[in-house]
Parts: structure tokens; C-alpha cells; sequence
């Protein structure tokens, strides 16, 4: 006998709050079923005013078929599905939903904060005091904050949210918090209070001398309280105005971003006069918006790490070590003399022994407390920063009292991969630490230095990764709103950061650059593609298409975007340090490709919601852009006028290039200098997430395995190798002396170089989405070589999906977990076609590896020599031995073509050496 039950129901895309932010929340449900090939014949829907019932497979993100949810509202959803085969489900247990936002006009909190500050960005407390005399049945607790604040109600925290609301374009869009606070109230007289600072508010923008504020002087606190009363009546309380007060002598003295932290314990808020109304903003920031309600996850302590070492320094200092690159704070508990100072440093690496603080800019990092006097609590409250190590000065403290707090937004991990190398599998654990570190309250490009801001570059290349590993899709949707609004003001061009902090710094003459830009149109259509959201499509449908209409005002009419200022395949590891934008390939290659597909990401966006005439409009203007970039960028004979990865992966991987000879053409060229460059990267942001997948369609899985598994810098795995534990911005931000790359950008964690993780989950493991929200999913694993097994899951929003492989003998056995309401295509040597929901196992024989002849010593071809690793091991490890310069000099500087022999690469020495070398290349090679 089947069964089947209602696993999970939750509204729109969060599941950690029961407080909704639309009248109409979209409802999403999954199934747990024995029963195979389980698909939805229909659905009753119960709110407690009556049933609903809907017929057809939908089950997620279904229209809310309800009345509209009013302001203060709550209701109670149940869902009951039935199956084609007629199964039936029992009711799910109950969504209990409030009505998080407040009805329009109803909004009447005043911005309010310190009136006599002392000093910009100072932090204070605010408080005002509200009696209650009757029972309260409900009280609401709606905030917000220009800065950020930590709420209480008679002095408990309202929650366990930190920094929060959060970052936004405070320009246009505030996000309210809301907070069930009637535990926290009792008859008679009560207190709302909040500690407030300015964080990303008050924060300098800019670069060195340059840096200001840009939104405003001072932090500011606004709330308001709904009650509803036990006789029914429902008033609003305690909102931030003329009856607030205020106090600047509160325990949190200083308390910046970049700078870090500074608390007095010995001090409490004692000093309270009427509080500032309205905000201290700056020019053309007067304006506050009139909140809306939060749709993202919040930021929270996520887990806490403990100290693994203790290490002595040179300068005769301790530095505590936590195992991993996080971002978070240190808590220390300790007790010391009243007025002690314990100053906490924090690096990401280590530079000769001591903390190497360079990296970090004019970003002090440091927090510092002052005893007071008792057990203490030591924790950055309004800060954050990125660190493995630490270094503690004023007080000796024992390790086992210190911790490492990790911070996020806290959304749900969703996707997970291994396989039967460590490196590997550390690699990938290193852009889930990345993705952590990097996704808090917006995606930022690094974690630690003056900078931490949204760069719409990095996360338009990671967005598949991150949709993949963690449910992102309300995090991303809010930031696309502050994209919107951002855009308004240059014309529809997007700027280089969202929210757009840096002004003058980033201004490029013109739309701002491409790949940059471009996250208006690619971030959405990502997450139509992972989560089959229609209506992130139809909300950021104006903005994807001012944006491309932006690049075609800047363009022309050719098609082709060229003559700008590009950033280009920025950080290209063929650049100078100095100059990261200097990639190989031109960045004109680079901009028409990027508007070549985002016209057609705009035509198709167009295309699914109905707009026809755009969908026409727009995809002319796609095929003129694609046949201008081949005619202008392509030879007829395969070959990209810049002869760089980068170029063939973009017009592989962007589908510019339809005719398949010349296809093929371009995917063999991109194989032999993947080749040349010895199997290490030689592209940047925008090349490298395209590489592997560019290689593999074109037939040359093994070329984008050896690039894969390289251990040599520049490579995916040499941060592993040198003990990396997320993402480093460059391929050597270490190099292999162990000192820090002089570079002024070298952050060790940037999530960006971390993409090739998508095709890890979606080609090595073989798990991918075949239609929109894995509706329809992909089963096609590629085994490599140097692996006996790999695995992938995912929480689609239809269930955990799963595809695992595992040799055995000369046989691979695939096993694969579809889940129920979806199908799945299978591509597989000898296994084509399309399976329901339930667990699957197929077993396939693969090509045998072709057997490596002997080679003919330094005679042989170079590119024959780096094809087989014994071969090349030989050759590295001969010359090493005599000449460790030499072997770097060959490992770097040698291009590993075809038709050039060892010889070629050892020019100059002695005879000697090249007859050892002939002698362990032919050896290596020889077999029984």
C-alpha cells in the first residue's frame, strides 16, 4: 500500500518566519510519497473561510487563491493533494500566517536619534516609555533604522537578528522588521528602547583620502508598536517621535564598519534628553522612504568555532587561530580590572608569522572593549569581520573562553556535493565558506577590507552556485529591488555596486561595464531557471530591459558594443598586479558578448510574460548583436581575433557561434591553449565560470579535468594546497614563498573564482535542472578519470533531489532520486530517456582510457609530455633536482604546445641535466 503526506508547506520563499510581506503570498508544498512516478492531479486549499481547490500539477509558488491578507491579519493554511493515480494525502498540518506589513498610510514612525552628538556616527540609545491599562491580546513591533539597531521591550531583545535591517538604496527602500513582542508587555508601565548605530548609514565610501560618507552623519531608529487589545480596539503605540528620548553614553562608544568596534562596560545609558527627530542625512538623502516589509532571511549567529591553535609570533605575541576564513566576531568571556582594554586584531592569513593586516587597506578591523570590571562578555555588536586569526592584547585570556561567532543571512542550505578527492571536496567547501561569508545582507564582493560592497559582477557569475547551495532566492529578489531602484538614476546603466556607494569613483563614461551591468538581466533569469519564480521575471522586467536598452543607446546600431571603458575579464592571472583589468582577451569580445545574450535574456523574459512585441523586438536585436560579434570576432575557420580562453569560452558557452564546424573549431583552439598554458587558469571573473563548461560540450572533458585538478598556481587547487579555506580574489593572493601578493586587491575571500561549482553539481555529479525550478531535472553525470565516485543533492522546490555515481570494475552504477511531482531526462552512454519520481539505478560501461605510448625522451613533444603526468612529473621533478629555479621557470613559462619538443624548454643548460631528464622521461613512460 502507498502512501503519501505533505512534507513541507511554507508561503513565498522563506521558511524561518511566519510573518508574510504581500496580501497574496504564493504557496509552495512538497510530497513525500513511496509511491513512483507520483504527480499532482490537483489540490483542496483550506484558509478556515472555506476550501479551494485547484486542479493540475502545480506545487510551487501557486498563486494565493484566497481573500488578500489585510493589515494585522492572520490566517491558517492547510493543503490536501491528490495524485493522478488517485492517492490522496492527509491534510498538512496547518501554516499558521501573519500579515507582516502595515496598510497603506498607516506608517507613522518618525526617524529618531541622538540631538547633541559629540562626533559623527556615534551610537545611542534610544527609549520611551508607554502604559498598558488592559489586557493585550497582540502587539506588533514594527522597525526599522537608518544604521542599526538592537530593539528591546523592558529591556528584552526583541530578537535574535544582528545588524540588522540590513543594507538597502536607503535612497528609495527601507525594509521593516516585524516582531510578535505581546510576551514582552505587561499592564501598566512599559519600555521600547533600542541601541542604534550607523554601520553601512554613516559609513565612508570611497577609496583612501577620497572615502565620505555619502548617505548621512548619524544613525536613526524608527517603530512603532500595533496593539490589539483583549475588547477588540486596536490602537498604535510608542512610534519614534517628539516623546523619545535619547542617550550618547551608552556601553557602545565607537562603531564603524570598516573601523570596527569600541565598548566601555563600565558604562550604561544614563544620560537621556528629547531625542533628535528627524534623520541626519546627507545632500539628496533627506528623503525616507516609507518602509516596506522584509522579505529576505535576516542576519543571525549562525554557529560558533572554537580556537584549534595558539600560535606564538615572532614579535612575541599570541594569535589565535579558528581553522577557517569566516566572517562573524570574536566573543571572549573573561573578568579582569575595571577600565582593562582588550583590543582584538583580526587578518585572514598570517604574513611572516604576524597577523598580515596590509590586505585589509584602511580598514582598522579591531575591536576593543573596556572592562568593567566583572565577568565580562566580550562581542562586537554593530560590526563585522573577516578573519581565521586573531590576535588578543591587554589581558591574557584563555583560548577555551574565546570563540569564533560565524554570521550570515540565514538562509537554508540546500545543495551539497562530494566526491573521492579531498582537494577537491575542500575546494568545494571553500566556496560554501565564501558563499557564507560574502551573502550578509547583501552579496559582497569580499568580507575584511574598505570595501564589502555589492559588486553586480561578482554576483552575476556565482548566482547559479549560490542558488544551488542555499536557498537565495528572497535574499537575491530584495537586492534586485535596490538594483531597480539604483538603475533609475543613470538611464537604466547599472551601477558597479548595488546599493550604489562608491558615486563618482565608479563611473565609466557610458553604460557601466559589461558582465557588471549585466546582473540586471542574468541574476533573474537564474532565478526563474533554480526556482521557476515567474515573478522575480515580471517584477525586474522594466530593469532588465532599461538595461540593455542603456547598452544599445551606448552602442548603436551595429550590434557590436565596442570603445568603452570595460573592466573587462578582470583579474585575468596574466595581468600585472597593478593593473587587473589588463586581461588577454579585448574587452570589446567581452561587452558584445554579454549584450548579445542579454538581449535574448530580455526577449525570452519577454516571451514567457506575454509581451510579444518586445519578445519580437528583442530578439532581432539579439541575432543582429550575435551575427555582428561572429562577423567582427570570428574567423570562418575557428579562431577568435583574440586568441584567449576567455573569447572562446564566451562565444561557446553564450551560444554566438551556431554553426557546428566552426563550433568545433573554437571548442578544439580552447583545448590546445588550455593546453599551452600547462593546464592552469589563464582566465578572470568572466572567463573562468565558462571554462570547464565551454571544454566539456566541445568534447574535452579530459582538458577540463587536468585544468580542474591542477595543483600548480594559477589553479582552483593550489589555494587548497597552501591551506586555503575559502575563495581567494586571486589565483596567487598567496604566493607560493608564502607572503602576501603585493597587489592592493588580495582578499582571501571572494566568491567570485568559486562559480566552476556549478558545473561541478550540474556535469560532475551529473544533477541539473532540465526545466524551470526543476520541474524537470537533468540526470547526466560525466565521471572523471581521477575519480572512483561523485555525488550531488539539492532541495528543489519540489523535494531533495539526488544523482550519485560509483565505479565498479570497469562498470560506473549510477544511482538517482527523483523527486515526487517532477521528471527527469537521463543522458547516458547507452541510457537515453525520461524517468517519474522514485529511486533509479542504471549501470553503464565508459570509454577506456587510451593507453599512453612510451615516450621518446626529450624528443618528445611538450604537449605530449604534460599529457601524461608521468611524463611530466619526470621532466619537473629531474630538473628540480638540480635547478629548483629552472623547474619553476619551466612549470610557469613553457607553453606546452604541439610540434615543440622538450628541448625547446631546456635551452641553456648543461647537457648533463637534459641527458637525466631523456632518461626519466623515457623510464616514466616505459611499460612492461
Amino acid at each position: 500500500m502507498t502512501t503519501a503526506r505533505i512534507a513541507t508547506l511554507r508561503a513565498e520563499q522563506r521558511d524561518d518566519t511566519r510573518f508574510v510581506a504581500t496580501p497574496a503570498p504564493r504557496l509552495t508544498w512538497t510530497v513525500e510519497t513511496d509511491e513512483a512516478d507520483w504527480i499532482q492531479a490537483g489540490v483542496e486549499l483550506d484558509d478556515g473561510t472555506g476550501v479551494v481547490i485547484l486542479d493540475g500539477p502545480d506545487s510551487a509558488l501557486v498563486a494565493w487563491p484566497f481573500a488578500p491578507l489585510a493589515a494585522g491579519a492572520t490566517r491558517a493554511v492547510r493543503v490536501r493533494a491528490t495524485a493522478r493515480s488517485g492517492t490522496r494525502t492527509a491534510w498538512s498540518e496547518p501554516l499558521e500566517l501573519d500579515a507582516g506589513f502595515l496598510a497603506a498610510g498607516e506608517w507613522v514612525a518618525q526617524p529618531v536619534g541622538l540631538a547633541d552628538a559629540e562626533r559623527d556616527a556615534q551610537p545611542a540609545v534610544l527609549r520611551t516609555r508607554f502604559r498598558l491599562d488592559r489586557p493585550v491580546a497582540r502587539a506588533l513591533l514594527f522597525w526599522t533604522a537608518l544604521g542599526v539597531a538592537e530593539p528591546a521591550v523592558n529591556g528584552a531583545p526583541v530578537s535574535d537578528d544582528v545588524l540588522s535591517p540590513g543594507w538597502t538604496a536607503y535612497r528609495d527602500r527601507l525594509v521593516h522588521e516585524t516582531v510578535d513582542v505581546t510576551a514582552l508587555l505587561h499592564l501598566g508601565d512599559n519600555e521600547l528602547s533600542a541601541s542604534i548605530a550607523g554601520a553601512w548609514y554613516t559609513e565612508k565610501y570611497g577609496f583612501f583620502a577620497f572615502a565620505d560618507r555619502l548617505y548621512g552623519t548619524q544613525p536613526s531608529f524608527l517603530a512603532q508598536l500595533r496593539v490589539v487589545f483583549a475588547d477588540g480596539a486596536t490602537e498604535t503605540l510608542a512610534a519614534t517621535g517628539d516623546d523619545w528620548e535619547a542617550a550618547g553614553d551608552g556601553p557602545v562608544v565607537d562603531s564603524g564598519i570598516y573601523a570596527g568596534e569600541h565598548q566601555d562596560l563600565r558604562r550604561t545609558a544614563t544620560v537621556f534628553r528629547p531625542a533628535r527627530v528627524g534623520a541626519a542625512a546627507k545632500a539628496g538623502y533627506e528623503n525616507v522612504p516609507v518602509p516596506e516589509a522584509r522579505i529576505a532571511p535576516p542576519v543571525r549567529r549562525i554557529q560558533a568555532l572554537p580556537v584549534v591553535e595558539v600560535l606564538a609570533t615572532p614579535s612575541g605575541g599570541r594569535i589565535l587561530d579558528f581553522g577557517q576564513n569566516l566572517v562573524g566576531r570574536v566573543r571572549l568571556r573573561v573578568r579582569g580590572d575595571a577600565g582593562t582594554r582588550v583590543v582584538v586584531r583580526h587578518a585572514e592569513v598570517l604574513d611572516e608569522g604576524e597577523l598580515a593586516l596590509r590586505p585589509l587597506r584602511n580598514a582598522a578591523a579591531t575591536a576593543s572593549f573596556d572592562l568593567s570590571g566583572g565577568d565580562d562578555v566580550l562581542e562586537s555588536r554593530f560590526s563585522f569581520y573577516g578573519f581565521r586569526y586573531a590576535e588578543v592584547t591587554g589581558l591574557d585570556v584563555d583560548a577555551e573562553a574565546v570563540e569564533a561567532v560565524v554570521l550570515h543571512t540565514d538562509m537554508t542550505r540546500t545543495g551539497w556535493f562530494q566526491t573521492s578527492d579531498p582537494l577537491i571536496d575542500r575546494l568545494h567547501e571553500n566556496v560554501v565558506w565564501g558563499m557564507r561569508g560574502n551573502f550578509l545582507s547583501i552579496p559582497t564582493d569580499c568580507p575584511q577590507r574598505d570595501e564589502r560592497l555589492g559588486w553586480t559582477g561578482d554576483i552575476q557569475v556565482f548566482a547559479p552556485t549560490a542558488a544551488f547551495l542555499y536557498d537565495s532566492a528572497a535574499f537575491l529578489t530584495s537586492w534586485l529591488r535596490d538594483l531597480a531602484h539604483e538603475q533609475t538614476r543613470d538611464g537604466g546603466s547599472v551601477p558597479v555596486v548595488v546599493p550604489s556607494a562608491l558615486g563618482g569613483f565608479a563611473s565609466f563614461g557610458g553604460a557601466s561595464p559589461a558582465a557588471w551591468g549585466d546582473a540586471a538581466t542574468v541574476v533573474p533569469t537564474v532565478l526563474h531557471a533554480r526556482y521557476g519564480d515567474a515573478g522575480v521575471l515580471a517584477a525586474q522586467y522594466p530593469s532588465m530591459r532599461a538595461w540593455v536598452d542603456a547598452v544599445h543607446a551606448d552602442a548603436g546600431d551595429s550590434g557590436l558594443w565596442a570603445g568603452r571603458m570595460q573592466l573587462g575579464d578582470w583579474l585575468d592571472p596574466a595581468a600585472p598586479p597593478d593593473k587587473p583589468g589588463h586581461a588577454k582577451v579585448d574587452s570589446d569580445i567581452v561587452a558584445t558578448a554579454y549584450f548579445a545574450r542579454s538581449l535574448r535574456q530580455v526577449a525570452d523574459a519577454a516571451r514567457l510574460l506575454g509581451f510579444d512585441e518586445d519578445a519580437t523586438a528583442y530578439a532581432a536585436l539579439a541575432e543582429h548583436s550575435r551575427a555582428a560579434f561572429v562577423a567582427e570576432y570570428v574567423t570562418p575557420a575557428g579562431r577568435m581575433m583574440s586568441d584567449a580562453p576567455t573569447a572562446y569560452a564566451l562565444a561557446l558557452e553564450f551560444d554566438l557561434v551556431v554553426d557546428p564546424a566552426v563550433r568545433q573549431a573554437l571548442a578544439d583552439r580552447l583545448a590546445e591553449l588550455v593546453r599551452e598554458g600547462g593546464y592552469r587558469i589563464g582566465t578572470g571573473f568572466v572567463g573562468t565560470p565558462l571554462v570547464a563548461d565551454a571544454l566539456t560540450g566541445g568534447g574535452h572533458l579530459d582538458a577540463a579535468e587536468r585544468l580542474l585538478t591542477q595543483t600548480e598556481c594559477p589553479s582552483w587547487l593550489y589555494p587548497v594546497t597552501q591551506g586555503a579555506t575559502t575563495v581567494w580574489e586571486r589565483w596567487d593572493s598567496l604566493l607560493p614563498d608564502g607572503s602576501v601578493n603585493p597587489g592592493e586587491m588580495t582578499s582571501f575571500n571572494h566568491y567570485a573564482l568559486g562559480a566552476v561549482a556549478d558545473w561541478l553539481h550540474r556535469t560532475v555529479a551529473g544533477l541539473a535542472p532540465a526545466a524551470p525550478g526543476y520541474r524537470r531535472l537533468r540526470i547526466a553525470p560525466r565521471p572523471l578519470q581521477g575519480l572512483s565516485h561523485a555525488s550531488a543533492r539539492h532541495l528543489t522546490p519540489y523535494g531533495e533531489a539526488s544523482v550519485s555515481w560509483r565505479r565498479d570494475g570497469e562498470d560506473v552504477v549510477v544511482h538517482a532520486v527523483v523527486p515526487p511531482n517532477t521528471t527527469a531526462e537521463v543522458a547516458l552512454p547507452g541510457v537515453q530517456g525520461e524517468v517519474g519520481s522514485g529511486a533509479h539505478a542504471w549501470r553503464f560501461t565508459p570509454g577506456a582510457p587510451a593507453v599512453r605510448p612510451p615516450l621518446d625522451g626529450v624528443r618528445a613533444s611538450l604537449a605530449d609530455v604534460l599529457d601524461d603526468p608521468r611524463a611530466y612529473a619526470a621532466l619537473i621533478d629531474t630538473v628540480a633536482a638540480a635547478d629548483p629555479a629552472r623547474a619553476q621557470a619551466v612549470r610557469s613559462e613553457t607553453r606546452w604546445g604541439t610540434g615543440r619538443p622538450v628541448t625547446s624548454a631546456l635551452m641553456f643548460t648543461p647537457p648533463a641535466l637534459q641527458d637525466a631528464v631523456d632518461t626519466a622521461i623515457r623510464r616514466a613512460t616505459t611499460t612492461a
